[in-house]
């Protein structure tokens, strides 16, 4: 089995920084990409950015210049540094992750969401 477990979320003031991370545990062969959602009230599940395996990146540009992925391959773990944050950045925030598991399967796996508030 495998879990995708997050850490770092809170409230903060605008202006501040955050910094996530979302480590993946379990029966896991290879991590593939991995990356950051956000889901506000209301509206739908979007993506943050992303990472490949290689270290390749991508961003939404609501955060362009302001967040910043990176992971570590030898723990399965992503991060998601967040700078200068907006009240707009207010969300609940999933780490999701493609994987290979031992067992030959090629699965999709999301965390539980950690809640990032940021007041004006």
């Amino acid at each position: 089995q495998v879990q995708l477990v997050e850490s770092g979320g809170g409230l903060v003031q605008a202006g501040g920084s955050l910094r996530l991370s979302c480590a993946a545990s379990g029966r896991i062969f290879r991590v593939n990409d991995m990356g950051w959602y956000r889901q506000a009230p209301g509206k739908q599940r979007e993506l943050v950015a992303g990472i490949t395996s290689g270290g390749r990146t991508n961003y939404a540009d609501t955060v362009k210049g302001r967040f910043t992925i990176s992971r570590d391959n030898a723990k399965n773990t992503v991060y998601l540094q967040m700078n200068s944050l907006k009240p707009e950045d207010t969300a609940v925030y999933y780490c999701n992750a493609d994987l290979w598991e031992y067992s030959s399967d090629y699965a999709e796996y999301w965390g539980q969401g950690t809640q990032v508030t940021v007041s004006s």
